[in-house]
């Protein structure tokens, strides 16, 4: 029975050649030679014709023994040559696994050191996480308080955070409009005249504030440093070939209802914005804006000028149940969608006339109308001359307030 180590190693039973077999062997031979040569000597040293003939024999068989001798020499030497490669072949084998082995270990350590870096990378964007949320949470905080320097403190760290992570200004403009949003008094007092029609509050609007408090003047301010911060990071720059790097792009307002106080946007890009219900106190200026989405206004209240020169309006306008009580201007205005100002809108089930109101002067020189303007339903309740209307409307003759017509 053949033992395991035979089994693993078959060439191992060929190495029979050992030192001492060969030295054997040799004395063997000499031991047989020198008999040979001593038998011959006794058997036919007479030199008799027998013995010659004899002796020729055994010659003849004598070269016939050194042919086989030297043709086992040459079995020997293809034998010694055979175990000589396998030997090589083993090597080669052992150093291809020891090679693959190596590999292996290599293979196995990349991969740990990846699985270590991935673990790593985890960490920090689950730490980065954590501390974004934290920041978050401890500005959203402080956005909530009672104190208005803290309120202020909560601002700009909202506006640090979304200036630092793209992935979280929309999150923040969200958070902004909202406190924009909630119910506010303006403060009463004659050294804010723009303010004045604003005394007393629209249904709806919270009067908890009492006209003098100093919380409610400290509150008005920081309503404008919110408002500051929305325009400061929606201000793409003077180039249009270079964005600033504090301009958010693709940033969308919900300001729905909210009050704002001199509001300024000039030069502002945004996407969608919806300012349906706000109330514009003081001037409001949206010069240059370009509004890449739809823009809502319908239902808002601009107390003075509305200034809407070289606006650009690339989705839908919609302006019904606007009043403007001091005037609007369009001028050079461009409105690649729907321009809607007035019209008639389904309430109920019941079809309701539903146009802006304008107070003061209107002017609309050299606005441009991708698909046309609706300005049915509209009205003007001043006596101002000098209105500049889009191309095939005028006012009535007659009616007070006097309504936007088609010019036949």
């Amino acid at each position: 029975m053949r033992t395991h180590d035979e089994n693993e190693h078959p060439e191992r039973l060929d190495r029979v050649l050992t030192t001492r077999a060969i030295v054997i062997a040799g004395l063997v031979v000499v031991v047989l030679s020198i008999s040979t040569l001593w038998l011959l000597l006794v058997l036919f040293g007479t030199g008799t014709p027998a013995d010659q003939a004899r002796l020729d024999v055994f010659r003849a068989t004598g070269n016939v023994v050194l042919g086989a001798g030297g043709a086992v020499a040459l079995l020997l030497a293809a034998r010694r040559q055979r175990l000589g490669e396998l030997d090589l072949r083993r090597k080669e084998a052992e150093l291809a696994q020891r090679d693959h082995a190596q590999d292996h270990v290599e293979q196995v350590a990349a991969d740990n050191r990846a699985h270590q870096l991935r673990l790593a990378d985890d960490a920090a964007v689950d730490a980065v996480e954590r501390r974004i949320t934290e920041l978050y949470t401890k500005a959203a905080d402080q956005l909530g308080s009672e104190k208005a320097p803290i309120r202020l403190a909560g601002l700009y760290a909202l506006e640090r955070l979304a200036q630092n992570t793209p992935g979280q200004r929309q999150t923040i403009v969200n958070l902004l409009c909202a406190y924009l949003r909630l119910p506010y008094t303006l403060p009463d007092g004659a050294h804010r005249p723009p303010w004045s029609s604003l005394r007393s509050p629209e249904p709806g609007q919270s009067t908890a504030s009492e006209a003098g408090d100093p919380a409610n003047e400290q509150e008005l301010e920081v309503r404008q440093t919110a408002q500051r911060v929305l325009a400061d990071h929606l201000f793409p720059g003077d180039d249009p070939r270079v964005e600033r790097a504090e301009y958010w792009p693709g940033i969308t307002l919900n300001l729905t209802g909210a009050l704002l106080c001199h509001f300024d946007f000039r030069g502002c890009r945004m996407g969608n914005a919806r300012f349906g219900g706000a109330r514009f106190a003081g001037w409001t200026r949206f010069q240059d804006v370009r509004f890449d989405g739809y823009a809502v206004f319908g239902g808002a209240i601009f107390d003075r000028t509305a200034n809407f020169t070289r606006t650009r309006f690339h989705g839908s306008a919609l302006f019904r149940g606007a009043r403007f009580r001091n005037g609007a201007m369009f001028d050079g205005a461009e409105f690649s969608g729907d321009a809607l100002f007035g019209g008639v809108r389904t309430v109920d089930g019941a079809a309701s006339p539903d146009g802006a109101v304008f107070g003061g002067l209107v002017s609309f020189a050299g606005a441009t109308f991708g698909q046309g303007v609706v300005l049915e339903h509209a009205q003007v309740t001043s006596d101002t001359d000098g209105h500049v209307w889009p191309p095939g409307r005028k006012l009535s003759a007659e009616g007070s307030p006097r309504t936007v017509v088609a010019d036949s």
